[in-house]
Formats: C-alpha cells, sequence, structure tokens
C-alpha cells in the first residue's frame, strides 16, 4: 500500500464521524493501540523539541532499505497523532518520506481541531520523520 492509499484509507476512516467528539475518541484509540516505545529510547535525544508533552520518535533504517519509526507520548491525544504519522511513514523508503504529499492531516481537519501547541507539536513530528528521512537517504 503507498502513502497516498494510506492517507485515503485514513480520511475515509474519519469522514465516518461528523462530530469531533467522535474523532477524539478514534484518535484516543488509535493511541491506545499504539505499541509502546521501548524504554531504551525513551533518552533525551528522541524527545520531538516543540511538542507540549512528551515525545519520543525513534527511527532505524532496516536492511531492507526501509524506515522503521518506534514511538510514545505521554498525551493519550498526541499518542493517536503520532500513531497515524507512523502508520502513514513506517516501512517506507527514505525517498518515498522525503516525496510524500502530506494531506491527510488537512483533509480530515486534525490541524484546525487542534490547540496552536499541539499543532505545533504536529508539526515538529513531521519536520522529525522528514530529517530523519534525510539522514538515511543520504546513507
Amino acid at each position: 500500500m503507498t502513502i497516498n492509499q494510506v492517507q485515503d484509507e485514513i480520511i475515509e476512516e474519519f469522514s465516518q464521524f461528523d462530530d469531533w467528539m467522535d474523532r477524539y475518541a478514534l484518535l484516543i484509540e488509535l493511541g491506545n493501540e499504539l505499541e509502546p516505545i521501548d524504554d531504551k529510547y525513551k533518552i533525551p535525544q528522541n524527545i520531538i523539541e516543540g511538542c507540549q508533552s512528551r515525545v519520543w520518535l525513534n527511527a532505524e533504517l532496516d536492511a531492507n532499505g526501509v524506515v522503521q519509526f518506534q514511538a510514545e507520548s505521554d498525551a493519550i491525544l498526541v499518542k493517536g497523532i503520532v500513531a497515524l504519522l507512523l502508520k502513514v511513514f513506517s516501512n517506507r523508503t527514505p525517498k518515498d518520506i522525503l516525496d510524500a504529499d502530506l494531506y491527510f492531516v488537512d483533509k480530515i481537519g486534525l490541524k484546525e481541531h487542534l490547540s496552536p501547541t499541539r499543532s505545533n507539536g504536529l508539526l515538529a513530528m513531521i519536520k522529525q520523520i522528514k530529517l530523519y528521512a534525510m539522514v538515511f537517504v543520504s546513507m
């Protein structure tokens, strides 16, 4: 499945709900399903700067040339946002990550329904994912 197909799937899943409280509930559910990050990755270097809550993000380039992300947050709503980003970007090549047009965030109305600090945190997470990809693409 391509990045755009995954984004379309997310858009379809969120479009089933008109009320934002239901969409928040879906985000919380996705966050609860997220595998916890190994404690060895909960280090200061893996904390995303610019997030209101604590978010740890680790990335590794595997033998197949795809990036494996692990992430976690201490805030349940943010954990759901992280889960969405990992769904889109994990198991992708660095080039695919860098070339991705990340449109699902706007299409599901996520940015406009987050507080300004959470919205800044979302942008910081996306930026960090892209930075990892930039490093890996040059390897």
